[in-house]
């Protein structure tokens, strides 16, 4: 195992008009090596996305799903800007500091959704913005996309349903 690392979140990915916002934690390791957010193949998080729209996912590149997302008006970013962490799970990250959502919706007042990829990216945000994020952006924690078994497990398809709620807000 490797020793507890600095690691540093990855540019946020906002097309014109985006209307949801969805936050993860940090990358894991795999995604901020590639530079990619969601790199892992294990990852649902990209295969959820084309379902949402009924789009098939024949393994698209980066390029296309980051248009794919920017054309449906959904941003991506995480809740934590650095911290320290041992490998890729959210139970392991210390000393976080967050990104500055505020300042992006601020640049950005289209967004009407905030959508917390996982119950870390939900903590990190109200242990930072609750308090100044406006009462007129909806906030949606959805199961994470993660493939870390979690302690209350759902099937794609129910995640699926569950992140369908996004599509009210597009």
């Amino acid at each position: 195992m490797k020793a507890n690392e600095c690691v540093y979140s990855m540019p946020y990915i906002v097309g014109e008009d985006a209307r949801v916002l969805i936050l993860g934690s940090m990358p894991g390791r795999e995604s901020l090596a590639k530079q990619q957010y969601y790199a892992n193949p294990r990852n649902q998080f990209w295969m959820i996305m084309y379902a949402l729209f009924d789009k098939g996912y024949d393994q698209p590149s980066y390029e296309e799903k980051v248009g794919f997302i920017k054309r449906h008006r959904i941003a991506l970013w995480d809740s934590i800007h650095y911290c320290v962490r041992k490998g890729s799970l959210d139970s392991a990250i210390k000393d976080e500091e967050p990104n500055d959502v505020a300042g992006l919706l601020n640049h950005n007042p289209e967004i009407k959704a905030i959508v917390f990829n996982g119950s870390k990216s939900f903590a990190v945000f109200k242990k930072f913005f609750k308090s100044v994020i406006p009462t007129t952006i909806d906030l949606l924690k959805m199961p994470s996309t993660s493939p870390t078994p979690s302690r209350y497990p759902k099937t794609l398809d129910e995640k699926i349903n569950d992140w369908s709620k996004i599509k009210n807000y597009l």
